[in-house]
């Protein structure tokens, strides 16, 4: 998520009661989870084994609850509880507005777009050129619609992230402050739903065809040219690569990469990192030409016991 404008960590550590440690001069620009952090970002991290990787990344700011030494050029903001400052600052510029109106006053639709009667767009949207929302469709707050864009009856995009903060009461929820982006000539089908983001972006890339009832989870990165058959599903910010193909009911896991120009058959479950081009399936996914050889071992293996068991 981005600022408006960026905001000095002076007035940061003042808003959410911190001690600053480091450099004074810093300008926020943004806020993020660890993995997706750029400079000039604020992270958080409230548990020592994520210290280092915090400490070491491209954050500028880091929320945290122990005192330890300042890497140079960046800015420690110390606090009992790092996960509510974090949280605080992305209810602060991502508050809660509910609608008035089926279209949001601040949403901005290229003339040339047809948003059939039902759909409702919420605040700050953007939908570029030649879009068809059909009836029925959601779009949340903040997605960004590019151009020659399909979005079919019933489909919800720019939902909550499924994302909470285990504590001594159960859960609490985080405040989702990404976006959905749905980049050119990208078709998405009924029924479809997409989470946005925690604090960064869940993408859908270039000239890829979702088919309906698609889940794409929270940060998920979809690329360019990807084809999803009907009732996949896509954990949180996991990274599909360009030209990938699932077939129907694939699942793929939170933070599992497919590589470029792979395919998954149906009814797959995706456990871990695929190689691109290549073709998979099974549970867990495997290569097919493996999976083969396994099914047809298991073919023979009646035969075997069989024999195993005659007398000699």
């Amino acid at each position: 998520m981005k600022f408006p404008k960026p905001i000095p960590v002076l007035e940061i550590a003042r808003k959410t009661g911190a001690t600053l440690l480091g450099d004074e001069s810093l300008l926020a620009t943004g806020i993020n989870e660890i993995h997706k952090v750029v400079p000039g970002d604020i992270t958080f991290v409230d548990n020592r084994k994520y210290f280092r990787k915090s400490l070491e990344s491209a954050a500028s700011i880091i929320f945290l609850n122990e005192k330890t030494e300042c890497p140079p050029g960046k800015a420690l903001l110390l606090c009992d509880n790092p996960f509510e400052a974090y949280d605080s600052l992305v209810r602060e510029h991502r508050p809660f507005r509910p609608l008035s109106a089926s279209i949001s006053e601040s949403a901005s639709i290229h003339p040339s777009s047809v948003v059939e009667p039902g759909a409702v767009i919420g605040h700050q949207v953007v939908i570029g050129r030649n879009c068809y929302i059909q009836a029925n469709a959601y779009i949340g707050d903040h997605t960004h619609i590019g151009n020659h864009v399909i979005i079919q009856a019933g489909a919800i995009i720019g939902t909550d992230a499924f994302y909470f903060q285990k504590n001594e009461d159960g859960f609490k929820k985080w405040r989702s402050g990404g976006r959905v982006v749905i980049e050119d000539h990208v078709d998405i089908g009924a029924g479809c739903t997409i989470n946005k983001g925690v604090s960064g972006d869940t993408v859908i890339g270039e000239g890829s065809k979702l088919d309906c009832q698609v889940h794409v989870g929270h940060g998920a990165v979809i690329g360019k040219h990807c084809l999803l058959a009907g009732q996949v599903g896509v954990g949180g910010k996991a990274i599909l690569e360009d030209n990938v193909v699932l077939y129907g009911q694939v699942g793929v896991a939170a933070r599992v990469r497919i590589g470029k120009g792979a395919m998954v058959s149906a009814k797959s479950g995706v456990s871990k990192d695929l190689e691109g081009g290549k073709a998979y399936f099974g549970i867990p996914a495997e290569e097919i030409r493996v999976r083969q050889r396994e099914l047809a071992a298991l073919r023979q293996l009646p035969g075997f016991l069989k024999k195993m068991e005659e007398p000699e």
